[in-house]
């Protein structure tokens, strides 16, 4: 039996000893660890160790002094974010972060005992109804982990709704969305995703009556409005559920996807109040029509009255979870972003509706103001000319995106994220996002120095500096993708 050495100095932290984890090799029917991590290719799991990793733990001092030099390698922040494709620069209100730093907050566990977490409860509850107001729907969950995965468990959910073991995904919906949906795919026996690149291609499709759902982003990942009316109908035609991921910042303008016909909306919180932190964690939002509550997966936050006749909340329906119904469950979720969704319920309740519809707003305005002044240079032209865009948009350039990128970050400017790794057929495009922080000053700023890029002059970064009126910015980790 082929079992792993432990490092003396690892022995105190894992609890399983060479034995321990034979046994357990032996009882998967496996005879080394490499079978169990098999599927990982390896190229990942034979990365060397960098010589800068300390070889034995340090204590907390040195530890932190470590962290403390490390971070102050940062560079680059007051780098201009234009940065979008799922994750946001968004200005978080110093209330947010204030209430969910508070003690009974930021350490609360699981609410299963609720004469001990009423306030925990209630903000889910609070949050299942502002979402379930902004999409239009009757019922709302109290999240799973993010975007990506709320849309893989909405395919779930119109499989078992449906009866049927397909569902189709629009090609522009955020690709690291349909990976996951595929990643959940693999898993299970007899299902079936089909993407599709245009809404002709999805009425094409052969046997479209086998779809148990079809799914579209509005806006999508490169910025433009679906053509969502004429989705409805296909799905309502073939008796497919209609399925819509949503920004939730877009939807303070854009039409409630419950107004036109959508069967089950989700979508990412992370511009509702959280940074963007490297990538999370964030939190995915859930919402569909009440016959359907039951289908829902993750937590589902009740009100009712004590004996008193007080108001009180509990988790509800149960039985649809893991850890009540197990194999039968409607999801293996079944937890929930609790810290994220109390950012997003602060963030929704100080805003307001007129306060949402105000920060969706500048952003399209602010956007539509960038992309006026880009297409006017020599070579730039929109990607997708005539379709409607909100505050994202794609420019193709006359250079690779990629080059146009490392270019302008010489200059402090988080330009956008190229289409190409994504999108093959638009290398030269680049996707921009301008938000509420997107001042004038930075448009223009941006435009400067695009025309010296394009035009490969030997501009220094002094030449592109910021101008004399100060810009809201933050550090170049918080801009990360």
């Amino acid at each position: 039996m082929d079992t792993p050495n432990t490092p003396d100095y690892l022995q105190n932290f894992l609890p399983h000893t060479d034995a321990d984890r034979a046994a357990m090799l032996t009882a998967m029917g496996m005879t080394s660890t490499d079978d169990l991590f098999a599927d990982i290719p390896a190229q990942l799991k034979n990365i060397p160790t960098p010589q800068w990793l300390p070889k034995h733990g340090l204590d907390e001092w040195a530890l932190q002094e470590r962290l403390n030099q490390t971070a102050k390698r940062n560079t680059g922040t007051d780098a201009l974010c234009f940065l979008g494709g799922g994750a946001y620069h968004r200005f978080i209100p110093s209330v947010v972060n204030t209430t969910a730093a508070r003690g009974e907050f930021y350490t609360a566990y699981t609410p299963y005992q609720p004469e001990m977490s009423q306030g925990t409860l209630q903000v889910g509850f609070e949050f299942q109804t502002m979402i379930a107001e902004l999409t239009g729907m009757e019922a709302a969950n109290a999240s799973v982990y993010d975007g990506g995965t709320a849309v893989a468990e909405a395919a779930l959910m119109a499989m078992r709704i449906q009866k049927k073991s397909s569902v189709a995904i629009l090609r522009s919906v955020n690709p690291e969305y349909r990976d996951i949906l595929t990643t959940y795919a693999r898993g299970l026996e007899h299902v079936t995703i089909t993407e599709v690149a245009t809404v002709s291609e999805l009425q094409a499709l052969p046997n479209p009556s086998q779809l148990a759902g079809v799914i579209v982003q509005q806006p999508n990942y490169v910025g433009t409005l679906e053509d969502v009316a004429t989705i409805r109908d296909f799905c309502q035609a073939n008796n497919a559920l209609f399925i819509v991921s949503a920004d939730p910042v877009s939807l303070g303008v854009l039409d409630a996807p419950g107004n036109y016909g959508a069967d089950i909306v989700v979508g990412d919180i992370q511009p509702l109040g959280n940074a963007l932190a490297y990538g999370g964690p964030y939190g995915g939002y859930m919402a569909t029509n009440g016959k359907f509550t039951r289908q829902l997966p993750g937590r589902l936050v009740g009100k009712s009255k004590d004996t008193d006749g007080r108001p009180c909340y509990t988790l509800t329906l149960q039985t649809r979870e893991q850890h009540i119904r197990r194999a039968k469950a409607t999801s293996n979720i079944c937890t929930n972003q609790a810290l994220n969704i109390l950012k997003a319920t602060v963030y929704l309740a100080l805003v307001g509706p007129t306060g949402l519809a105000n920060v969706a707003q500048r952003s399209m305005e602010r956007a539509h103001q960038l992309a006026e002044k880009l297409v006017q240079l020599p070579g730039v032209a929109l990607t997708f000319p005539g379709k409607p865009y909100g505050f994202e948009f794609a420019i193709t350039l006359p250079q690779p995106a990629n080059t146009v990128v490392q270019a302008m970050a010489a200059h402090n400017i988080l330009a956008g994220v190229p289409l190409g790794p994504d999108y093959p057929e638009y290398a030269n495009s680049l996707l921009v996002c301008c938000t509420e922080l997107t001042t004038p000053e930075a448009i223009d700023r941006y435009v400067t120095c695009l025309t010296q890029v394009l035009a490969n002059a030997t501009a220094t970064p002094t030449a592109c500096a910021s101008p004399s009126s100060p810009v809201p910015t933050q550090p170049l980790e918080a801009c990360a993708r």
